[in-house]
């Protein structure tokens, strides 16, 4: 069996891999005209995010019997189309859920205790103390958007925070829950003093944090973002931070972040972001909050399981 590596992961993926008698392409630099020409000879392909996997990339790839994604997000493959096509969606929502849980507990407890702004104070030669008196996670309601791989995953991490309850709204019903509680999304907006984002990009979470929503919160809140940039409209964000019902923000991605989640400014540099850099009340992080050692490691793990699993060689 013949697999096409469009992304570089791992080296254990591909070294596993041939260990189990497959036999592995690497094509990281190659154009998507010139991976389009070759498709053809290949039972598989492992992407991350840098071409959109449809009809089109897909026209003559005729023996393709799955398409291996390495990480969670799938939106850039048109499931629909493998469903028709009858070919394997592979994917390792579990490989960085950890990661992201831990990234979005550092994100917290920074954003509520200053810590970014405290840190660059010191090093400015400043010890001031009042300015950067923070508040704590115990007591809070945290409510949680998503209640999937990284979902449960932070919502595990803040049992040992003694917070007063964790409360999470997700379109799925799910089995009851020892650590959090479902909620509809008015008792979320009611109730919620921190605010985590954790959902796939897909058409009910794309630009769901906007003024409506932020409006109808409560309560005065932080918000955390570590799942997809396009969950947020930035300008309501903005706006919401001006007028103090949003109390901070720490943002892992960004709206107008590419779809190949690599180099986003490309040297330009548009009038949000510059808002965005100017807000003390804002964290920001290149989207790395699943981006770990550990987790490169388990994601490749994973991936070469399910390959074996089901389509042995």
């Amino acid at each position: 069996m013949k697999i096409l590596h469009l992304d570089q992961n791992h080296n254990s993926l591909i070294r596993d891999l041939k260990k189990k008698g497959y036999i592995n392409v690497e094509a990281y630099k190659m154009s998507l005209e010139e991976i389009k020409s070759v498709i053809n000879e290949f039972d598989g392909v492992v992407i991350r995010s840098r071409f959109k996997i449809d009809p089109d990339f897909l026209k003559n790839g005729k023996k393709i019997k799955f398409i291996a994604r390495v990480g969670s997000g799938t939106e850039n493959i048109d499931i629909q189309y493998l469903k028709k096509r009858k070919i394997k969606l592979i994917s390792a929502p579990e490989g960085n859920s950890n990661a992201v849980g831990e990234h979005a507990v550092g994100l917290i407890l920074s954003l509520l205790n200053k810590l970014n702004l405290a840190n660059d104070s010191v090093k400015n030669k400043l010890w001031i103390r009042e300015k950067f008196r923070g508040y704590e996670i115990e007591n809070k309601i945290v409510g949680i958007i998503g209640y999937g791989n990284t979902g449960k995953s932070l919502a595990k991490k803040l049992t040992g925070f003694n917070v007063k309850e964790i409360i999470f709204y997700d379109i799925i019903k799910k089995t009851k829950d020892s650590i959090a509680r479902q909620v509809s999304i008015k008792e979320l907006q009611n109730k919620s003093n921190i605010l985590s984002i954790h959902t796939p990009q897909n058409k009910y979470s794309i630009g769901m944090i906007n003024k409506d929503f932020i409006e109808k919160m409560k309560n005065p809140f932080w918000l955390i973002n570590t799942a997809r940039g396009s969950a947020v409209k930035i300008k309501d964000l903005i706006d919401g931070l001006k007028n103090k019902k949003i109390l901070g923000a720490a943002l892992d991605v960004l709206e107008y972040e590419k779809k190949s989640f690599e180099d986003t400014f490309n040297g330009k540099i548009n009038e949000d972001f510059l808002n965005l850099i100017k807000n003390e009340k804002i964290i920001l992080t290149p989207h790395i909050a699943g981006w770990t050692f550990e987790s490169h490691s388990k994601l490749a793990k994973i991936i070469v399981e399910k390959i074996v699993k089901d389509f042995p060689v």
